[in-house]
């Protein structure tokens, strides 16, 4: 997210994480957009999250501090050191991981001393935001050694299915592509239904 009105918006549903993008090869991207008023404005309830792709240790810190940020989400190939270097940081780490099988589960063993969670995407030569379906059968008995968020192609109809038909419930759902109008704006309305369907929240 990155415009004050539209962020706004989803935040009256307290979603638990908000993500703002600071990779410059997205059209996603924040940084030039994004204003340190607004997310210094958001709930405690939710926990702002950056979202960086191979990115230095100093740009991510200076970012989060700049943004007020507590949760940093890596989504290139960064090393179970540099997720240990922003534990110690004090900020909450989440890393990404693209599956295409079962057996890329198993990359995911250096990372679980050094992050808070995981997070499963669909793999595509993009850094997410695809809008393609993640493949839930691969988490089927898999061993996994960290909460992990739900991420790929996500969308309002899929809500049911990850209730009740997930092969290993998630600790989180990651939502994007599937509820914007453009890139970087969501649908608030959309993203509000999804909320209280999957917290089983009347409307």
């Amino acid at each position: 997210m990155r415009l004050r009105q539209n962020i706004e918006e989803v935040a009256r549903d307290i979603p638990d994480y908000m993500g703002f993008i600071f990779h410059p090869g997205s059209p996603r991207f924040a940084g030039n957009i994004l204003q340190t008023e607004v997310t210094a404005a958001l709930s405690d309830q939710i926990r702002k999250t950056g979202v960086f792709v191979n990115a230095s240790t100093q740009y991510i810190d200076e970012t989060c501090k700049k943004y007020k940020l507590n949760t940093v989400q890596l989504h290139g190939i960064e090393t179970p050191q540099q997720c240990r270097e922003f534990k110690e940081l004090g900020y909450e780490v989440i890393k990404t991981f693209s599956l295409k099988n079962k057996e890329d589960i198993e990359q995911t063993s250096a990372y679980s001393q050094n992050c808070d969670f995981f997070l499963f995407d669909t793999l595509t030569i993009k850094h997410g935001g695809s809008g393609k379906k993640f493949d839930w059968s691969v988490l089927s008995g898999a061993t996994i050694e960290r909460p992990f968020f739900l991420s790929g192609g996500i969308e309002e109809a899929d809500a049911e299915t990850i209730l009740n038909d997930i092969p290993v419930q998630p600790y989180a759902i990651d939502i994007n592509s599937r509820f914007e109008t453009h890139p970087g704006i969501k649908n608030a309305e959309a993203v509000g239904r999804f909320i209280k369907t999957i917290r089983g929240q009347e409307f």
